[in-house]
């Protein structure tokens, strides 16, 4: 057992798109600053970020429909989408800024272009979905969309949905080309390649204990490795928490007491894929329904054409499940210890408001596989079961929090940065848009733990990011050269490799 002290500038826990975001800006920002990561796993992006354990896309709103709500006028409420949008033109913009300078290579590794198309079924929903396709096409963000109601131009966009199709409920979908499919698996590890080649110190098979202030103000991390068991101490004027699923418990060891009250409820996901390549060749989109009464945001049903290891696969879901791990690689207590006396009656108030959550998960657990097939056939008629396998996807955490809005222990369904009061420590809690609001997120990070830099920072963040600090929505003409721009550095405009 060793107690040598070790000294660094920024710690960042998990080896996760998060930490991999915020390590890249910082090395561009102040590069001479010295900052070490650490991660349980044996490699980078082996959680959440890991290609099979995401749906991987690039979250822009184009074709999910729980970011678009139906006020009781029947209006369509379209701000969150449009917040949504030009927060991922901001990790386009940063993506492209990378492999510009020539930072990382082969985008291609990582993103591909893919329609993104939303797809309803019945009178109601044809209506809405109409009334959502006029708010959105008339925005400039949205303004590529296209709406159809009509069976033979849903045959050319949506082949495998529309093929044995005998249901005489009306139909519909909404297409925009510019959508894309993101291996964030991939981006995790060439960022993390490339920090590794700026003498960024990253320790893999390391746990973090435990995580206390010492009497110099430093954060301090007692820290285990994992191969010989030793125990090390290390100390950082700023500590980033991107451990994922593991970031609560991290955070309450922290004892701010901004991380008080704040409980987090696991839901893990599953899905089918498509293990036939005559039935993947037949769909290249991806393609999101509507989430069923009762069911959480994160399990809208969709079909997904994805590009992992230069090769096409189909996947199907998510069907949530539970598991009171918070990481894949968690422990059954995770839960349990998650619980404290300050958050005890958060997490009894949020058990007591979502009981109807807690059967409809009860219920998802309980599917076979046959029954999750006869889900599958409201996408695809002719589905077979022996076309495809069930994978279990990553653990996500929803942050429950008490607020003005919901009152006492609700259960929040976006991505959280909590940050101490002198800004020395930061944590991220939550689940999606997460990995593909990355760089703004870790923007937020970092404008409120390194204020005093922000002027500093000013051309350098223009630089990387030119719309920073402005809405693409309201100027319509720079919306248009970022996007042919990224479009070209990130070969999106080119006709994809394995597009057969």
């Amino acid at each position: 057992m060793s107690n040598r002290e070790m000294k660094t500038d920024f710690i960042l826990i998990g080896a996760g798109i998060m930490s991999a975001t915020l390590g890249t800006l910082l090395k561009e920002l102040l590069p001479d600053r010295k900052i070490t990561v650490f991660e349980k796993l044996s490699e980078a992006g082996e959680e959440s970020s890991n290609e099979w354990n995401n749906a991987g896309t690039g979250h822009a709103a184009l074709c999910e429909l729980n970011y678009t709500v139906e006020k009781p006028d029947g209006s369509i409420d379209i701000s969150k989408a449009i917040r949504i949008n030009e927060q991922f033109q901001v990790s386009m913009q940063f993506w492209s800024y990378l492999v510009k300078n020539k930072l990382i290579h082969n985008p291609h590794e990582f993103i591909m272009s893919l329609p993104h198309m939303s797809m309803v079924q019945g009178e109601r929903n044809v209506d809405f979905l109409k009334k959502r396709f006029k708010a959105l096409s008339e925005n400039p963000l949205f303004q590529e969309m296209e709406f159809s109601d009509d069976a033979e131009k849903l045959k050319e966009w949506m082949p495998l949905i529309m093929e044995h199709r005998t249901a005489k409920d009306p139909i519909a979908a909404t297409k925009i080309d510019s959508g894309t499919d993101v291996n964030f698996g991939s981006l995790t590890r060439m960022l993390f390649k490339h920090l590794e080649k700026k003498e960024v110190d990253v320790f893999y098979k390391h746990c973090v204990q435990d995580i206390k202030r010492n009497s110099e103000g430093l954060w301090e991390l007692k820290i285990q490795n994992l191969i010989s068991g030793k125990i090390e101490h290390h100390t950082a004027k700023f500590v980033f928490i991107g451990a994922g699923g593991g970031s609560l418990h991290l955070l309450q060891k922290s004892g701010i007491p901004e991380g008080k009250q704040i409980g987090g409820f696991p839901v893990s996901g599953i899905f089918l894929v498509c293990n036939n390549p005559e039935v993947v060749a037949k769909h290249h989109a991806k393609v999101y329904g509507k989430a069923k009464v009762g069911a959480p945001p994160m399990s809208v049903p969709h079909l997904d054409t994805r590009f992992i290891d230069n090769k096409k696969s189909l996947l199907f879901g998510p069907f949530a499940g539970f598991s009171p791990k918070f990481l894949k690689t968690g422990s059954n207590m995770d839960l349990l210890s998650s619980v404290k006396t300050d958050n005890l009656f958060t997490m009894l108030a949020a058990g007591a408001k979502n009981m109807s959550l807690t059967k409809y998960l009860i219920g998802q657990v309980m599917l076979s596989k046959e029954q999750r097939m006869e889900e599958l056939r409201e996408f695809i008629p002719n589905a077979k079961s022996e076309d495809w396998d069930l994978i279990v996807a990553g653990q996500r955490v929803q942050v429950i929090k008490d607020t003005d809005a919901g009152g006492k222990g609700t259960l929040q369904f976006g991505t959280e940065v909590i940050t101490s009061a002198d800004g020395s420590i930061a944590a991220l809690l939550g689940a999606s848009p997460g990995a593909s609001t990355a760089v703004h997120v870790m923007l937020e990070v970092i404008s409120k733990c390194f204020p005093e830099y922000m002027m500093e920072f000013d051309s350098k963040l223009r630089e990387m990011i030119p719309s920073y600090g402005l809405s693409l929505m309201e100027n319509p003409e720079l919306l248009k050269q970022i996007k042919m721009s990224t479009a070209q550095i990130l070969g999106l405009s080119e006709k994809n490799p394995v597009h057969s």
